[in-house]
């Protein structure tokens, strides 16, 4: 955007062309090439706002004005209209139900904008970052829950430029405000039949949960069965099956699971059974490895046994110099770290790794190694020949390595790929009760259920060593009683628990990280290195709450 552009617009559309622009969007771009996806015809949301929808609707019969509503990620989910012909008007700029109108994709727009910024926006005319859309003037307001102050969706009024009424703002406004207390009295309809239907199975010997949108109920034998950490699961369960199914409680403990909806969107009930003792997850996996999976404690272990050199790989903060610490074992350890390679200069910290290998009776650990030099990793490989000392390497993932420690890397006799954090999501929860409990021992400090879903729903770019670091940071805050998802606010990203990813959800979300991560950001090259358009990118990223 340039200067007599800026100087001519509004503060606030000005910042919504700029991050429009930031996006890779041009006003030229077609709006045909929008993703649309089924909706949901039966959410709360839509029984909250289609009768204030229709009333309005009766005002607007004969004008050339539409209503239109989005939900909270921005997709359109129903329309109204004053006459048919502007039905095919929005149709063809592809305002259609599935259709989700973000900045990213759709520049500014009295959906996306308000949807960004969180207010009520005015966009007219040539205020519109996209040319196909300048024909238009609308009026967009967010609509927000009374109760849970949760954004869940936007309301919008739309005409032609010639349509432009100072009266649809406040009109909308008012529309608005209905939605937001029909949602209210909605969300207290459902907890009322979810409590109804929880009190007349509470009283059985097996364990009863009742899960709803905002409501947890459970009876004497839940609360002793079932940890908050565990309630993520549960509702992802709820929302795919009913019927009985098996499932592994954090606990360890095995359980069979009957699933029951009760009415529309009121919630969950959950009854669940043991079916073999609980074991403790710390008891597998010993002090050392208490954060590392269980694969790699017990890969580790046997390593130790036949004292076997090992590379030891995965991404910072992955726990490669705890995997070393648990090989080592009661063993003396010896460190040498790549990265001060220039702080010793490479003669003197070839010395002192030669020395180390020569004289150390324990287990030598040369971290990074794939910050040495290619001459100081070929040196490192001719050691590893020539020496029957016990090493072992850290390095990063090995699908990274190249050249010479490509060849190092093979010189080893096993070798053990520690997984980035946000590949262990169902491991959160039992992780972040190991840390709190190191951080702050013997203190009565839990994490509720939201503040492990919270926890649950990062990104994790720095692994366990970030997660360590916002614990800590959160029992500096609070040294006693329940650490809540607004103890962690500061330090997390809030919005990101509010949408649970399903499987091939997440498995896109982490290919998505991965690439943006390998092209330090640029978002050009990980869309072509991710064989997608640059378009298709920023709606995806949108969509899985990626904001790197």
């Amino acid at each position: 955007m340039n200067l007599l552009d800026e100087q001519r617009l509004r503060p606030e559309i000005a910042q919504s062309w700029r991050r429009s622009e930031a996006s890779g969007l041009s006003p030229a771009s077609p709006t045909d090439r929008l993703e649309v996806r089924d909706i949901d015809r039966r959410s709360r949301l839509l029984r909250a706002a289609a009768p204030v929808l229709d009333e309005m609707a009766l005002h607007l019969d004969g004008t050339g004005l539409c209503l239109i509503l989005a939900d909270r990620d921005s997709r359109i989910v129903s329309r109204r209209f004053g006459r048919h012909s502007v039905e095919r008007v929005l149709d063809d700029i592809s305002a259609v139900p599935g259709c989700q109108f973000t900045e990213e994709t759709s520049g500014t727009n009295s959906i996306a904008t308000p949807f960004e910024v969180r207010r009520g926006v005015a966009v007219h005319g040539d205020e519109h970052y996209l040319e196909a859309f300048k024909r238009f003037t609308c009026y967009g307001h967010p609509i927000v829950h009374p109760a849970t102050r949760r954004l869940e969706g936007v309301l919008d009024i739309t005409g032609l430029v010639a349509d432009t009424n100072p009266l649809l703002a406040p009109f909308l406004v008012r529309a608005v405000t209905d939605i937001e207390q029909r949602l209210l009295d909605g969300s207290k309809l459902a907890e009322q039949r979810l409590l109804a239907a929880f009190q007349s199975v509470q009283h059985r010997a097996s364990a009863v949960l009742a899960l709803g949108e905002d409501v947890v109920l459970a009876n004497s034998a839940a609360v002793d069965l079932v940890d908050p950490a565990d309630h993520a699961l549960l509702r992802e369960v709820g929302r795919t099956r009913r019927g009985v199914r098996r499932l592994r409680l954090t606990s360890g403990t095995d359980v069979e699971v009957r699933v029951e909806a009760v009415s529309v969107n009121a919630g969950t009930l959950f009854e669940l059974a043991p079916v073999r003792p609980a074991y403790r997850a710390a008891g597998r996996r010993g002090h050392a490895g208490g954060v590392l999976p269980a694969d790699a404690v017990e890969r580790l272990r046997h390593a130790a046994r036949t004292r076997r050199r090992v590379l030891i790989t995965g991404e910072p903060g992955t726990g490669r110099s705890s995997a070393a610490a648990l090989l080592a074992g009661r063993d003396p350890v010896a460190r040498i770290d790549a990265a001060d390679v220039p702080a010793l200069g490479e003669r003197a910290w070839t010395v002192r790794l030669e020395q180390l290998v020569a004289g150390h009776r324990g287990l030598v650990v040369v971290e990074g190694v794939h910050l040495l030099p290619p001459v100081l990793a070929a040196r490192l490989s001719h050691l590893l020949d020539e020496s029957r000392s016990w090493l072992a390497l850290t390095a990063e993932p090995l699908a990274d390595l190249r050249g010479e420690h490509a060849a190092l890397a093979a010189r080893t006799h096993r070798r053990v790929e520690l997984p980035a954090l946000r590949e262990r999501r169902a491991d959160i929860p039992a992780l972040a009760r190991t840390m709190l409990g190191g951080l702050a021992p013997g203190s009565s400090l839990r994490l509720t259920a939201g503040a492990l879903e919270l926890l649950a729903a990062q990104p994790w770019p720095g692994n366990l060593r970030e997660l360590e670091s916002v614990l800590a940071e959160a029992v500096e805050r609070r040294s006693a009683g329940d650490i809540t998802a607004r103890d962690l606010a500061p330090s997390c990203q809030v919005g990101a628990a509010s949408h649970t990813l399903t499987g091939w959800e997440q498995a896109e979300h982490d290919a998505i990280t991965k690439a943006l991560a390998a092209e330090g950001g640029n978002k050009v090259h990980a869309a072509r290195r991710l064989g997608i358009s640059r378009s298709t990118l920023y709606n995806r990223m949108r969509a899985l709450r990626i904001t790197s």
